[in-house]
């Protein structure tokens, strides 16, 4: 704890004098935690994780290409590869956009919320359900426009809650833990993905399970997480802002902050290049590496867990020696350049032994980014008081690539993928260069090592 600490002053517990300005860069409601994290709070940070990403990311790998499938087998959709790929364009591109819109908006509203059971309690919960009932929408719906809609409603729910879900960590995690704890929660992100890939792939027959049944649980999850979360509350309701502060939410001004807009953009070009192979993996399978269209779900779902596997072991490892050597921007320009090569092997795989190992590869590559990336950006956020605010600015950098990668890659598919739209070689190399981009631009960063 501080010298000075908010509990001594008659508030509660890690708060600064009630007469402070809430907001104010020069004064701050909340002292930088400095006692290691509750382990109930770590626990239930890790597990519910686990579950939420679960429920999000199997429909996001897996189920979207299934509804495309289906919507094409009903008729809704027209056959092919280029059809296909300009579908996964419009659903992904549409989701991303409400994503990126709520993970900003609820970061700041989770900041400021006076609420008696805390800052963050009632959006995570709250997102979820709404997720859920996005997922209604796309195993239910007939046609593209719903399923637009549906994820449209799902993304916009469950960026409510990852916003206030990752802001919890400047909350409550003290620096010398983040390295590990970060790492840990992405290692539980990338292990749900693998369990919601192969729910996917075990229930393709039936999307509702698909989409809603793990959602359900991802909110029974959570509920308990926001019981064991210290989560602390504003002692008085914050100023009224202007329509200009409201704006002023999506922003962070790269002048006054150098060191966090390069760690955004590093982030926004890994993430370009990662969706970027993403969004067209399932149909890169099915015209690229000729695997029978209802192998593909079960594929995507082996190959997840051998990337996850490498993955799991490379986060633990970087996570640990970057909080025991202090330095951060070695791991992660290191894993950037790596996944760069990576994507740009995709060109030259041919057959689906060749792809697991470059699974592998790409694997351990991002294993090391996610080990130590996040504890690099929360060492960078500009100010503690919006931490949620400036979590969800950084997540921006997830959530714009995520729009920005499927439209520009249909695009780019539709002008340089052939007569079948089936050859991706000019889309995996701009995805390569950006990410290569991305390993370059953490040189600069000053306030970390």
């Amino acid at each position: 704890m501080s010298s000075v600490s908010g509990a001594a002053a008659g508030n509660p517990s890690g708060m600064t004098s009630a007469s402070r300005t809430v907001g104010s860069p020069e004064h701050h409601w909340f002292t930088e935690p400095t006692e290691p994290a509750k382990k109930s709070y770590v626990t239930w940070l890790i597990i519910a994780q686990f579950v939420f990403f679960i429920a999000l990311l199997g429909p996001a790998v897996v189920g979207i290409g299934l509804k495309i499938s289906s919507l094409q087998a009903a008729g809704a959709i027209a056959e092919g590869a280029a059809a296909a790929n300009s579908a996964s364009a419009i659903l992904g591109g549409v989701g991303a956009f409400f994503a990126a819109i709520a993970n900003v908006m609820f970061g700041r509203i989770s900041d400021r919320t006076t609420s008696r059971w805390g800052r963050r309690r009632v959006w995570i919960v709250l997102g979820a359900v709404i997720m859920t009932v996005g997922f209604v929408f796309m195993a239910l719906g007939d046609s593209l426009a719903i399923a637009t809609v549906g994820w449209a409603i799902a993304q916009l729910g469950a960026n409510m809650t990852l916003a206030p879900f990752v802001a919890t960590i400047a909350d409550q995690v003290p620096k010398f833990q983040r390295g590990a704890i970060t790492a840990g929660l992405g290692i539980a992100q990338n292990v749900g993905i693998v369990g919601g890939v192969y729910v996917a792939g075990w229930f393709s027959f039936n999307l509702f399970i698909v989409f809603v049944v793990p959602a359900i649980l991802s909110i029974v999850a959570l509920v308990i997480f926001v019981v064991v979360l210290p989560d602390k509350q504003l002692p008085v309701k914050p100023p009224r802002i202007s329509f200009g502060e409201i704006l002023g939410t999506i922003w962070v001004s790269p002048a006054k902050h150098p060191d966090f807009a390069l760690a955004w953009w590093s982030r926004f070009l890994i993430t370009f290049a990662a969706f970027g192979f993403t969004t067209f993996r399932f149909f890169y399978m099915v015209y690229h590496l000729d695997v029978p269209e209802e192998e593909v779900g079960l594929l995507i779902a082996n190959t997840t867990l051998v990337y996850t596997g490498a993955l799991v072991i490379t986060a633990w490892i970087a996570g640990r020696i970057s909080d025991k050597i202090g330095k951060r921007k070695v791991f992660v320009w290191t894993s950037t350049a790596l996944f760069a090569v990576g994507t740009l092997a995709l060109i030259f795989i041919q057959d689906v032994p060749s792809y697991y190992v470059l699974e592998l590869f790409l694997g351990a590559a991002y294993g090391i980014y996610v080990g130590v990336d996040l504890a690099l950006v929360v060492d960078v956020l500009p100010n503690p008081d919006d931490a949620g605010k400036d979590l969800g600015v950084l997540n921006l950098a997830n959530a714009l690539p995520q729009t920005a990668a499927p439209l520009v890659g249909g695009l780019v598919l539709a002008a340089t993928g052939g007569a079948t739209g089936a050859d991706y070689t000019t889309w995996f190399t701009v995805c390569a260069v950006l990410c290569l981009v991305g390993a370059l631009v953490i040189f600069p960063i000053k306030s970390v090592r």
